[in-house]
């Protein structure tokens, strides 16, 4: 059983005329998923299309699955409260495998905090909430005869968050500090988003020692980052042996390290997408891949308005064997 995590990068139909367009898209990234054999995929930043007097859907996703063994697949995603999906960046879990229960999460084991900005132009009366930003995704399926967990995230970016009075266009701020508490504001949302996925894996592991639970998605931060460390839970940090055996894995440590990266910016490549497994899952673990071959330079590419079609990140594929 293969189980792929992909961040598609805004993945969206596009007006006539405007390139890269879907179909251009499509020709360089259905082979992208072809190769990946998934039996289970979480995509992210997959964009939703609306059609007359009906609720919005994901087309263009469908139409990128098409001729790919995942046509056809279930697509359990992220929604608002009506029965269609987010305009922008769902969360999605694409399988043919029974789905046995689903539920997002966005500030629902993890209360967002309240901040009173400092350099807000005009000033914050009071303390305003700090929200994240778009929910995790968790998934029950039946692998193998028994329940697995999936549990589709993208972290908040390290771009800053949006300070009042503070920016002269998208990227121009008018002060260092102003920005750098757009970064903290962000880091806030990360870490929320990070300590609510480690709260979600510790209530399944209450209600069942035994279960097989795997968190894959974009998670904007390396493996030493604390988001990743914090979903973790290594005994290196908690210092306590005794919560060893809800460690969460990263399979990636299994790649050479020249290979292991999922984006390349200003001629590095960072490892931003995991895919972290709970230790009874490495009975079962044969090996991972990275398809990074083709990346291109993501900070040249944004900066202009011209993108590459494919995605700036690359997929990350683990095989397991439940035989």
């Amino acid at each position: 059983m293969r189980i792929a995590t992909f961040n598609l990068e805004n993945f969206d139909e596009t007006s006539a005329g405007v390139r890269p367009s879907l179909a251009d898209r499509i020709a360089l990234m259905r082979p992208q998923i072809q190769r990946l054999r998934a039996d289970i995929a979480c995509f992210q930043e997959v964009n939703g299309q609306e059609r007359p007097g009906k609720p919005r859907d994901l087309h263009a996703l469908r139409e990128l699955l098409a001729g790919t063994n995942l046509e056809g697949a279930e697509l359990v995603s992220t929604k608002p409260k009506d029965d269609g999906v987010y305009d922008e960046r769902n969360l999605v879990v694409a399988t043919h495998l029974p789905v046995l229960a689903r539920q997002q999460l966005r500030n629902e084991l993890v209360k967002a905090p309240t901040y009173r900005r400092l350099t807000a132009n005009p000033p914050d009366q009071f303390p305003i909430e700090i929200n994240i930003e778009r929910p995790i995704l968790h998934v029950e399926l039946n692998a193998g005869g028994k329940p697995l967990h999936v549990i589709n995230v993208h972290l908040k970016s390290k771009i800053p968050t949006d300070i009042p009075g503070q920016t002269v266009d998208a990227f121009t701020w008018r002060s260092a500090d102003s920005w750098a508490e757009g970064s903290f504001i962000s880091s806030m949302k990360r870490m929320a988003q990070a300590l609510e996925v480690r709260r979600l894996v510790d209530q399944l592991l209450d209600a069942d020692p035994a279960a097989r639970i795997v968190v894959a998605g974009d998670f904007n931060a390396t493996p030493d980052e604390v988001p990743v460390l914090a979903i973790r839970g290594q005994v290196e940090d908690t210092g306590n042996g005794a919560l060893a055996g809800r460690v969460l894995v990263p399979i990636e440590a299994t790649i050479p390290e020249p290979s292991r990266y999922t984006l390349f910016h200003q001629g590095r490549g960072d490892m931003l997408d995991h895919m972290l497994v709970t230790r009874n899952l490495l009975a079962h673990y044969r090996g991972s891949e990275i398809h990074n071959e083709l990346l291109h330079d993501e900070s040249q590419s944004f900066a202009t308005d011209i993108k590459y079609p494919e995605s700036d990140h690359a997929p990350v594929v683990a095989t397991f064997d439940f035989a």
